[in-house]
């Protein structure tokens, strides 16, 4: 079976000439030449071009919006991804600790980050209100009397918002939908009014935002203006309760091109978004939005060499380096990735399942495409900036591979290849 012709994504750092790929302009083959496979190559460029696409609508007409993208963190969280998003303006949308950690160590404000997550633990919590943070986003009502607890033995306040599941269909994958009442995520719409009432009682509590998130790779914009619309009214109803709202976090979500997604231009999108705001009567709040994906996805690739070509009675393997063990994407949600020869062969094709080394039928990384390839070519996995090296993992003891930052004609290794001594370091052996 052939697959059907699939467009490539629509790329900006990553570009083919004469019959070869570049990031920028930098050689692909060079790259693995130097470098080595897997290899992950991002894209400065691009990924400045996707943030200055949100920054243009959250400044808005005369600079008078009151907008700012807080980059979800768990897309990629490279320091070098994120000081670069740092240096161009943004905030941090944070899930854990350890992410809290990675956004100080470059240096971020406190004041810039918001900590969300549906099972911080009380550590963490402390760690946020020690340092801070401009918000955690509460996700049950036992969340928020364990920050009220935290917050007591700290002698501080805690800033929070309440993480609204506003049972909105996303349209998306289940795996990656968040706004559904059967959802793990966030406060039942019907709970929200009562708990923001207990939480403003809290002694140790500042009610400052309410929060909404109802998926990932949505690649539309009616679901969004369905939950705004929706967390607006809450806004309007607390207002008459007496319990003022400082912020609305809107949260991420936007999908990209894997090839023959639509995703609505992101200036537009955003604009639509806080203009809906502002009509509503509420162009007086901050407004968060926390991108991840549609800033880091198409701004990266994935190289991986041919190992093998295995022909088969019912199925042709083409095996290659890479495995889903450095992208977890195809095995977990039957994602696409266009995958492309980085240099042009005239050969004919044949149709492959693209798999890897790894011991598992579930290790694949693309299915039935056409590829004229040979054995010691590169081939380039598309879009695999955003939960790609974040998702790796070093089953059956491989060790994860290094990333490469490209900067016009230079290139940056952002982070090392791991050497298999790195793996089993910090393991020991019983005695005798």
């Amino acid at each position: 079976m052939t697959q059907k012709a699939i467009p490539l994504p629509q790329l900006t750092g990553f570009s083919e000439r004469n019959g070869c790929w570049y990031a920028e302009e930098v050689s692909l083959v060079d790259l693995a030449k130097e470098f080595g496979t897997p290899l992950y190559v991002y894209s400065k460029k691009a990924l400045t071009q996707a943030y200055q696409a949100y920054d243009k609508a959250c400044i808005g007409p005369g600079g008078k919006r009151r907008a700012r993208v807080h980059y979800a963190m768990k897309a990629n969280s490279n320091l070098a991804v994120i000081d670069c998003l740092k240096k161009l303006g943004a905030g941090f949308d944070l899930v854990s600790g350890g992410e809290l950690s990675r956004a100080l160590a470059i240096g971020a404000d406190p004041k810039s980050l918001v900590f969300a997550g549906v099972g911080k633990s009380a550590t963490e919590i402390a760690q946020a209100l020690q340092v801070g943070v401009k918000c955690i986003n509460v996700e049950s009502i036992a969340e928020l009397h364990q920050i009220n607890r935290v917050a007591t033995k700290l002698n501080c306040r805690a800033p929070i918002s309440l993480r609204v599941n506003p049972d909105v269909d996303a349209q998306t994958h289940p795996y990656i939908s968040t706004g559904l009442k059967g959802n793990k995520f966030g406060i039942a719409y019907h709970e929200v009014l009562k708990t923001y009432r207990e939480a403003a009682l809290l002694p140790q509590i500042d009610v400052v935002g309410i929060d909404c998130h109802i998926g990932s790779q949505i690649t539309s914009t009616a679901p969004y203006l369905d939950a705004l619309d929706k967390v607006l009214e809450l806004v309007a109803q607390l207002k008459k309760e007496g319990i003022e709202i400082h912020h609305l976090d809107l949260g991420g979500g936007l999908g990209i091109s894997y090839g023959d997604d639509s995703p609505p231009d992101i200036t537009e999108f955003t604009n639509t978004l806080l203009d809906r705001v502002a009509e509503r009567g509420f162009g007086h709040l901050d407004v968060v939005l926390e991108p991840g994906r549609s800033l880091v996805g198409n701004a990266g690739v994935l190289l991986t060499q041919v190992e093998y070509l295995k022909p088969g009675a019912e199925k042709n393997f083409c095996i290659v380096d890479a495995a889903m063990t450095e992208l977890m994407r195809p095995a977990l949600y039957e994602a696409y990735h266009a995958i492309v020869p980085v240099q042009t062969k005239a050969i004919p094709k044949t149709t492959y399942d693209i798999v890897g080394p790894v011991c598992e039928s579930g290790d694949w990384l693309g299915r039935d495409r056409q590829m004229a390839v040979e054995e010691g070519d590169l081939l380039a996995i598309m879009s695999a900036g955003a939960y790609g090296f974040v998702m790796a993992s070093n089953y059956n003891t491989r060790p994860k591979p290094a990333e490469i930052m490209v900067d016009g004609n230079k290139a940056f290794v952002i982070r090392a290849r791991e050497k298999i001594q790195d793996l089993f370091s910090s393991e020991t052996i019983l005695p005798e």
